[in-house]
């Protein structure tokens, strides 16, 4: 039986097709205890498994779509969905034509990307931290973009042609350009395998740092991929994890507060799927 969105999570503001569904959790409307309070889906930040699994089933039943979770590992591999896909396997992404399961990422501050095709025939999820979405010299500079486009497309494609082929993206909720301060390998690594992302970095002032826009090289990324209808996270203050903490899970900002470079905090998760 299909449940109710809680009222604080986000429903993407974009053009998806009829029949395509979509939304981003909050730390709101689940059963987990602080620092985890209250919808942390992450089984591998220190929670209690039995609250996890009590949360992973209220989106399932809220969403009516069987939600399947990856193992993260900042990369750029790809998994296609079925339904009898069991959680757990390596992926940064995820794509399906299957209807009623769910494409899901979770993140707190690395970047959530949705696509679908304008038809909604294909859907898909990506995990887009900056080294997943840089990629690396030895891939050709491919990330995790490049490689569940790649994947998406070849589902898209089956018995049309490439050029009737129309994607629409949605970036969630990740660290802002004023709050993620990185060091000047990530600016080169990026300089490196996309032009133009020079200009998304900005002197932090401190020892050399810069402050960089994820959300805005992610839709540099697509761009390049030639996808232009790109919906979400445009790198304003509402859209930034950190500076929102009642309403975000943020990996960094809880770092920061406990001095140890770790942040034990929850998980958020973006999914998408096909009624």
């Amino acid at each position: 039986m299909v449940g109710a969105l809680h009222a604080d999570w986000l429903i993407p503001d974009w053009p998806a097709p009829a029949g395509v569904r979509a939304v981003f959790t909050s730390r709101a409307g689940g059963v987990s205890a602080p620092p985890f309070d209250s919808m942390n889906l992450g089984d591998h930040v220190g929670d209690l498994a039995g609250r996890v699994a009590e949360n992973r089933a209220l989106l399932r039943r809220a969403t009516g779509a069987r939600t399947v979770f990856l193992n993260q590992v900042h990369g750029a591999r790809v998994l296609e969905l079925d339904s009898d896909t069991p959680d757990g396997q390596h992926a940064d992404a995820c794509v399906t034509v299957q209807r009623q399961v769910a494409c899901t990422v979770m993140v707190a501050d690395c970047l959530p990307v949705l696509l679908t095709t304008a038809d909604g025939e294909v859907v898909a999820a990506a995990h887009a931290g900056w080294r997943g979405l840089a990629g690396s010299r030895e891939s050709g500079g491919q990330g995790v973009l490049a490689s569940v486009y790649q994947s998406f497309r070849a589902l898209a494609q089956a018995g049309r042609a490439q050029s009737a082929i129309r994607v629409i993206a949605w970036l969630g909720p990740c660290i802002g350009p004023t709050a993620f301060e990185v060091g000047p390998e990530v600016k080169a690594a990026f300089e490196a395998v996309l032009p133009g992302a020079g200009r998304l970095f900005v002197e932090s002032g401190k020892n050399g740092k810069y402050l960089a826009d994820l959300s805005g090289l992610a839709r540099l990324r697509l761009q390049a991929l030639g996808i232009t209808q790109i919906y979400g996270n445009d790198g304003s203050a509402p859209w930034c994890t950190v500076t929102h903490p009642s309403r975000f899970f943020s990996h960094r900002r809880d770092a920061g507060v406990q001095g140890n470079g770790f942040g034990t905090t929850g998980r958020m998760a973006a999914c998408i799927w096909r009624e």
